[in-house]
């Protein structure tokens, strides 16, 4: 874990949004909504948390990040960028024949990626199977992966949590992204996953609450994941879709859709405007 500077991560978080959308736009394809909900705890777990290097992607004792809501891919390919892993050039390229960004995330292709992902409910599941690993292995690594909330109306994401619970998955940290918003409206009205919380206690797991825009809070999340010895454990995100653009946040039409040239104008100075009062 390196120094936690929590003005310099906002800053990475912010640069992450504008490679996001800067990527959706080019590709006139993509999730930009849940993309920009999660950049915070991509910015903290890449670049304060894990031990991860972009010089030996496969390293068997690096932590593993799986982004089970894989349609936000951007939000992470703007993330391995920065770190890294391959060049920001790349980012101009998402979705486009021959090139190396597709649209959800492959492990085969694109350095940085843990777990291919896409089929919602899967990536929960090989994460699971990732911890069980190392406590069969006897590694130190710690498995992290990022849920929607209406990801959650899957049944095979309960069927991960039941075993989680009975392997007593303690490594596993699962991050539910509540931003209240799936690309057919509000989560609460087309299959309510709600209350999130008891029912993660029910499963067995050790349930942390806290805002997603919030980098001391994610970090105090984190370090009281790794403080527990015996069970999984579930940080529930209240998350704004879309945050840091203005007529993207908590707009359900934004879940799945490209802004066309005068709204990525508009995105791009919400975004350098938060970047110049980070500078002040």
């Amino acid at each position: 874990m390196k120094e936690f500077n929590p003005e310099y991560l906002k800053k990475v978080a912010n640069d992450i949004r504008k490679g996001a959308v800067t990527a959706v736009y080019k590709a006139k394809s993509g999730h930009p909504g849940g993309s920009l909900s999660i950049s915070d705890v991509l910015a903290y777990l890449y670049f304060c948390e894990m031990n991860v290097n972009p010089n030996n992607p496969k390293d068997p004792d690096r932590d593993r990040f799986v982004l089970s809501k894989g349609h936000t891919a951007p939000a992470l390919y703007a993330t391995l960028a920065l770190k890294g892993y391959f060049g920001t050039d790349e980012l101009l390229k998402l979705r486009q024949l021959n090139a190396m960004l597709q649209g959800h995330p492959d492990m085969k292709h694109i350095p940085g990626v843990d777990m291919t992902t896409g089929s919602l409910g899967q990536g929960i599941s090989a994460a699971c199977g990732m911890a069980l690993s190392a406590k069969i292995s006897n590694k130190n690594y710690n498995v992290y992966a990022v849920l929607g909330d209406g990801e959650i109306q899957e049944g095979q994401v309960w069927e991960a949590f039941m075993f989680a619970n009975h392997y007593k998955l303690s490594n596993l940290c699962a991050f539910i992204d509540n931003n209240n918003l799936q690309i057919d409206g509000p989560v609460d009205e087309v299959m309510s996953p709600y209350p999130i919380d008891e029912k993660l206690k029910a499963f067995g797991f050790n349930v942390i609450v806290i805002d997603a825009h919030s980098l001391e809070e994610i970090k105090n999340a984190v370090e009281a994941f790794k403080a527990e010895k015996d069970r999984p454990t579930a940080i529930i995100m209240k998350s704004v879709k879309g945050k840091g653009v203005s007529f993207m946040e908590n707009n359900v039409s934004w879940h799945g859709a490209a802004p066309n040239e005068e709204q990525y104008n508009i995105a791009m100075a919400d975004l350098e405007k938060i970047a110049k009062e980070l500078e002040a």
